[in-house]
């Protein structure tokens, strides 16, 4: 009896933290390490404080005009052209896919 107990609380567990981190496919290969390295490196938050104050998580609107992980990984190219950041592909949607982790939620 106990076993079985064991394993459902195992298996809910399980099932939480896979649909707690469900990324958009577009984010599927992306190194989420690499993603949240960049962004300290770049100092994105210092750069959305700077635009909204605060904190600068006003920045990043979920029921705005980025409104899919398509749009959300546009953005983050926009800020590494605008920004002459030298983002290579990969490391664009690496941040991205941080960043709908941590504010955008896009499944």
């Amino acid at each position: 009896m106990k076993l079985v107990k064991v394993w459902a609380c195992l298996g809910v567990g399980l099932a939480f933290a896979s649909s707690a981190m469900a990324q958009p496919a577009i984010f599927k290969e992306a190194d989420i390490k690499l993603g949240e390295k960049l962004i300290a490196e770049n100092k994105c938050v210092a750069c959305h404080v700077s635009k909204v104050g605060g904190d600068g998580s006003a920045i990043y609107k979920p029921q705005g005009r980025i409104n899919t992980a398509g749009y959300l990984r546009g953005m983050v190219e926009q800020c590494n052209s605008q920004l002459n950041l030298g983002l290579f592909p990969e490391e664009v949607t690496s941040v991205a896919a941080v960043l709908n982790r941590d504010h955008y939620k896009f499944k």
